[in-house]
């Protein structure tokens, strides 16, 4: 059996940072309920396609590698995989009833779906998408967040007023911490010493300590406060308020609300940009998403998406190319090249796919890279 390497036939640049690098790969997935479709907004703020999903989705978030988008269809009771480079749904994992909120392990390994009206947690093996265990917690559990570390799962039960606390090594709920009344939205900040719950029954947020499980703060915000979520620099905790169509903007520091933003009507889902420069926020009611530049705590953009946007998630998308067996042969293995600077290594992946290797990269760095994918082939 001959063995032959057959190099990418386009080598692949990845250009400094600047406003063309950061326009190829920054996306939000946007969850259409009533669309029963994900959107896929691209850095220039343009919808660039709309994928078919399942009925009724509402949850959405990105694996850590940003190569897979999960999303929770409650109508009928399944998870949806889907590609980032070829914007498909790859698998469809059966759930429990009424899937809501859904989230990755830092690791990637395991995706931990909230199924309201099963009042339990699904945990999907990603490796086989299927559900390999099954998490009693409070009743009518909305939306979830995985800590930095992986350990624990935070589920806001809504019915419950209170937070479940899940030991991810054990899968059993270790904890319940109770707060305000009618919890939807969950949020651990970056350092995972805090976990931000909105209470829409009293318009404020629960600021619980990790340490302790305990409720150290209380924040007043907007009416009806649904979701949640963190920056990245654990600064600040942006929040959604259905009934004035605003987002708190919340001090981590001092608990304090220093911004509200007004977006457009009944916002639900919010999201923020990898690096931390935008929060993206869907108005469930006008079927748009708000882009807010986090630097001046303004709306620059508002994006027509489906209908019914609540669940939004964001993804660093790498650029991809190719390296192809030729006709009768067959892959057996793979790599890339790379010249011209350096790219942190976590940020150039390969992987087969078909009877191409695929490399994924994406340059964070300010040097110029050119990265080369290269097939193994066996005749």
């Amino acid at each position: 059996m001959a063995l032959a390497v057959f190099l990418g036939a386009l080598a692949m640049p990845l250009a400094a940072a600047g406003p063309a690098a950061a326009a190829s790969g920054r996306f939000a997935y946007v969850a259409n309920t009533f669309s029963n479709t994900v959107s896929v907004i691209d850095a220039t703020n343009t919808v660039i396609t709309n994928i078919p999903v399942g009925t009724i989705p509402i949850g959405v978030a990105v694996s850590p590698d940003n190569t897979r988008v999960y999303v929770t269809n409650a109508s009928t009771r399944t998870v949806s995989v889907i590609d980032t480079f070829t914007n498909t749904v790859t698998a469809t994992i059966p759930v429990g009833i009424s899937p809501f909120g859904v989230g990755v392990s830092p690791d990637g390994t395991r995706v931990y779906v909230a199924n309201a009206a099963s009042n339990n947690v699904s945990v999907i093996d990603t490796s086989t998408n299927t559900v390999t265990a099954t998490i009693t917690v409070g009743s009518d559990p909305q939306l979830l967040a995985v800590s930095p570390d992986g350990t624990h799962v935070y589920v806001a039960n809504a019915a419950s007023n209170n937070v479940s606390v899940i030991d991810t090594s054990t899968n059993t709920v270790t904890a319940t911490v109770t707060v305000g009344p009618g919890p939807t939205g969950v949020a651990v900040t970056p350092d995972g010493s805090r976990v931000y719950v909105t209470n829409g029954g009293s318009n404020n947020v629960s600021v619980i300590d990790t340490s302790t499980n305990t409720v150290t703060a209380t924040v007043t915000v907007g009416s009806n406060p649904f979701a949640v979520a963190a920056s990245p620099d654990n600064t600040r905790v942006y929040v959604t308020n259905d009934t004035p169509g605003t987002v708190s903007v919340i001090d981590t520091s001092t608990n304090t609300v220093t911004a509200t933003i007004t977006v457009g009507p009944n916002p639900d889902g919010v999201a923020v940009s990898p690096g931390g420069t935008r929060v993206y926020v869907t108005s469930n009611s006008a079927g748009t998403t708000s882009v807010i530049d986090a630097s001046t705590n303004t709306v620059t953009a508002t994006v027509t998406v489906g209908s019914g946007p609540i669940g939004v998630a964001t993804a660093r998308v790498p650029v991809v190319a190719t390296a192809t067996c030729p006709g009768g042969s067959v892959i057996t293995g793979g790599g890339y090249q790379q010249s011209g600077g350096a790219v942190p290594p976590t940020e150039v992946t390969s992987r087969p796919v078909g009877n191409t290797w695929q490399v994924l990269a994406d340059n964070q760095t300010t040097n110029y890279t050119t990265v080369t994918p290269y097939a193994v082939c066996a005749s």
